[in-house]
């Protein structure tokens, strides 16, 4: 898609170069204003691209896991605007709001009460796609209710959501959020039951949470996760770079606010790790959170004296940054490592005891 955009952009910018004269015109739009015109343009369409992309996958996700789940997708609120850009406006310092999604097993029974796993999906700028359909239909097999916040920077809700992006801050609070939203609204969700997983960007706000808010759950996984941003600025591109720095988001590069990326990285605040149980993974082979995040946060928690986690750095697993999420065996046999870690603390009714259970699980009857 962005190849299409671009190949559109440039097709337009050299039809507008190219007319005789452009240059001569009296009083002629100046061409980088031109040229500013459409990149807005652009981005308009691509917003509303994305908003078109999520409302056909919640579709999908009727198709891939209704036959196994009751589907719900609610709005709520999470904190105030992290940075208003006009703090006497109307509405400012109203709550955020946002969608979750909600997925209930359809073999539940009224008085029984079930754990809930609460799952922030990954990317500094992405959604809940049915790229997780598998995973969640596993998670449903065992008898989990799961909640899935679409929190602050999710992308198919428009632009104005995805400015609101605070990557390392406050979307950890909207995740927060959906926890007790659950809590607070469904009386066979279990309260002292409660893990948070999460991979990637989802794997940083799992350790936020359980580092900001260590009551609130009993047990964690974390999946590949980025833990060190000021060493993420340093191997990433330029563009990657823009995304933190732009006016929206963080507003200054880790050049100018070291502190303030070192206060968003996990690997900087392992010192707040209060002990519940709690399983990292991550892979030699990733190129997108290169496993040396991933060991510095590990080396912090053992420089810090803490206990009762456990890691496991494997070795070129194909895959690389999806290595356990993939769909061939040796990623489902990895699967069984999260989920046995998951089940030890919070006892689902139907715990996978075998990587057949798991397959079993993954097959949508017609």
């Amino acid at each position: 898609m962005k190849k299409l955009f671009m190949a559109l952009y440039l097709l337009l910018v050299i039809s507008f170069i190219s007319e005789p004269g452009v240059f001569s015109q009296p009083g002629m739009i100046d061409i980088y204003e031109k040229i500013g015109q459409l990149e807005n343009n652009f981005e308009y369409l691509g917003h509303r691209i994305d908003v078109l992309e999520k409302m056909i996958d919640d579709i999908y996700w009727y198709n891939k896991v209704g036959d196994v789940a009751y589907i719900d997708k609610v709005y709520m609120t999470g904190p105030p605007l992290a940075h208003e850009s006009n703090p006497t406006a109307q509405g400012a310092g109203n709550p955020v709001k946002f969608w979750s999604y909600i997925f209930i097993p359809r073999a539940v029974q009224n008085g029984k009460k079930y754990p809930l796993l609460v799952f922030p999906h990954g990317g500094v700028h992405s959604n809940l796609s049915t790229y997780y359909t598998h995973i969640i239909r596993e998670l449903i097999a065992q008898g989990y209710i799961i909640v899935a916040a679409e929190y602050r920077g999710s992308t198919g809700y428009g632009a104005s959501h995805y400015r609101k992006i605070d990557y390392g801050g406050l979307e950890t609070e909207d995740v927060d959020a959906s926890r007790q939203y659950m809590i607070d609204n469904y009386d066979i969700v279990d309260n002292n039951r409660i893990g948070i997983l999460g991979w990637s960007h989802g794997g940083l706000i799992t350790l936020h949470n359980i580092f900001d808010h260590p009551d609130n759950y009993d047990v964690a996984f974390a999946g590949v996760p980025v833990s060190d941003l000021i060493a993420r600025m340093g191997y990433k591109t330029q563009d990657y770079r823009d995304l933190y720095s732009a006016d929206y988001h963080i507003g200054k590069t880790a050049y100018e606010d070291v502190e303030e990326y070192r206060r968003r990285s996990p690997a900087w605040q392992a010192h707040k790790y209060t002990g519940i149980p709690l399983l990292i993974h991550t892979n030699t082979n990733d190129a997108d959170v290169n496993v040396l995040e991933v060991e510095h946060l590990i080396k912090a928690l053992k420089a810090e004296g803490k206990k009762n986690f456990e890691y496991e750095i494997f070795q070129d697993v194909p895959g690389g940054h999806s290595f356990d999420r993939m769909d061939h065996i040796t990623a489902k046999n990895i699967r069984m490592k999260i989920y046995r870690h998951l089940n030890a603390v919070l006892k689902p009714d139907n715990p996978f005891k075998t990587v057949k259970d798991l397959q079993k699980a993954g097959y949508v009857y017609e």
